[in-house]
């Protein structure tokens, strides 16, 4: 518990100490969540400003690959900064992420447009990409471990749920400065420049959330550690317990893909496959968030009552046998109505499951390499499965003329949790904690 005193001199209770470090350490996660959806988000706009091509599917396609190599560069940042992290300290490490995340940021919110800049333009929106990327590697990483390390006994998984939470928050934000844009300003102003003010927003907050990062207080777990391994030690170990990374990984795919699909490919597939208007996109993706944000620590609670496993197993079951007839009923009459039917029911999927599976990707982890286990593990699936959800959607759907195909990538995602969820609770395996 913090040190800190109340102004009255007396010490802060426990329950006024872990909410203010939940709320410092999800504040850069936010930070990063919030900018990596504003790309999604704005998608159309950020093609035509620095993605020009022969075709609106081919510029969109280009502006979703960029999205996603952002997604590639996340292994590298796992490896190298969770190491650091799990060497220097929970705090310390993820005042850097911050750092890196906010380059990126700033960056992109800056770059001028192909039309004045030519191939430079691209570049670095590409190379703003990267830097997001590879900071997010450890960041996710690095607040569920802080999370997990500080929560009470049996409440890691309630605790660990808000690392996720926060994301919700980011996108109930991005969303509502989405609303609020396309009510006061006309299409062509929204497309020439008004899509970036989000983004100056995102540069406004950087400031506020470093203040908070900074006051966070190192976890009592680490601290406790004997040793804290170097970066080859590190390595060593990753080497040593590949088939627990590798099984994370799946464990994350189910996640990860549901997680963009719902939220950042949502506005898009509204408004180009659905050719429903914006303005309904916009307003089905800030209530999914809310309701992400309800089912996430529920989610967790419940998995502290009944254990991993089951919910698990349940909800990955659950994905498979519905994914596909509920997105095929949206595609085969659109509308308002039915594509928030089929989105909230993707985001109690995502939630109740992603509620467990943080806690349990930070418990199968070996203990001194915690971080770096966990990012890679979450990294790989957002690299392999998650990053390029939107372009694996928009291909989908063109290649095979269905609309309702990316319900087909949600089920492959679910069927590797599934397989996950078996491997790592086998007879004999991880103990299956709460």
């Amino acid at each position: 518990m913090s040190t800190t005193t109340l102004a009255h001199g007396a010490p802060p209770s426990v329950s006024t100490s872990k909410l203010g470090a939940v709320l410092r350490v999800t504040s850069g996660n936010f930070l990063e969540q919030f900018d990596f959806f504003l790309f999604g988000f704005y998608a159309t706009y950020i093609s035509k400003a620095f993605f020009p091509a022969s075709s609106d599917f081919a510029s969109l396609m280009l502006t979703f690959a960029v999205f996603g190599a952002g997604f590639l560069m996340r292994p590298l940042g796992a490896i190298i900064l969770g190491a650091y992290i799990d060497e220097v300290g929970r705090r310390k490490g993820l005042i850097v992420t911050l750092g890196i995340m906010a380059c990126g940021t700033v960056l992109i919110a800056f770059v001028p447009g192909y039309a004045t800049i030519g191939l430079l333009a691209p570049a670095l929106v590409l190379l703003g990409r990267l830097l997001q990327g590879f900071s997010a590697g450890a960041e996710l990483g690095g607040v569920s471990v802080y999370l997990a390390e500080m929560a009470t006994p049996g409440h890691k998984g309630f605790y660990t749920s808000w690392q996720s939470a926060s994301q919700q928050v980011a996108i109930v934000l991005a969303a509502a400065l989405g609303f609020a844009l396309n009510e006061s300003m006309s299409p062509e102003t929204l497309a020439d420049w008004g899509w970036r003010i989000p983004f100056f927003v995102g540069c406004m907050i950087i400031p506020c959330i470093f203040v908070l990062r900074r006051s966070l207080q190192e976890t009592e777990a680490f601290q406790a550690q004997k040793h804290h391994p170097s970066t080859r030690e590190v390595f060593q170990s990753m080497a040593q317990n590949w088939r627990i990374v590798l099984g994370g990984m799946l464990l994350v795919a189910m996640t990860t893909t549901t997680f963009y699909l719902i939220t950042v490919y949502t506005p898009t597939f509204g408004k180009t496959v659905l050719h429903i208007s914006a303005r309904d996109a916009l307003i089905v993706t800030l209530l999914v968030a809310v309701s992400n944000f309800i089912w996430l620590p529920i989610g967790g609670a419940i998995s502290d009552r009944i254990g991993r496993k089951p919910l698990l197993l349940g909800v990955t079951v659950l994905a498979i046998l519905t994914a596909y007839p509920a997105m095929h009923w949206l595609a085969d009459a659109p509308s308002f109505g039915r594509m928030l039917d089929v989105l909230l029911w993707f985001s109690f999927l995502f939630g109740m499951y992603n509620g467990a599976m943080v806690v349990a990707l930070t418990e199968v982890m070996p203990v001194q390499v915690r971080v770096v286990g966990f990012s890679l593990a979450y990294s790989l699936a957002t690299a392999v499965f998650g990053g390029f959800t939107p372009a694996i959607s928009t291909y989908l759907i063109d290649a095979l003329q269905d609309k309702a195909a990316p319900a087909i990538w949600l089920s492959v995602a679910a069927a590797c949790g599934l397989a996950a969820t078996l491997m790592l609770y086998r007879k004999g395996g991880h103990r299956d904690v709460a």
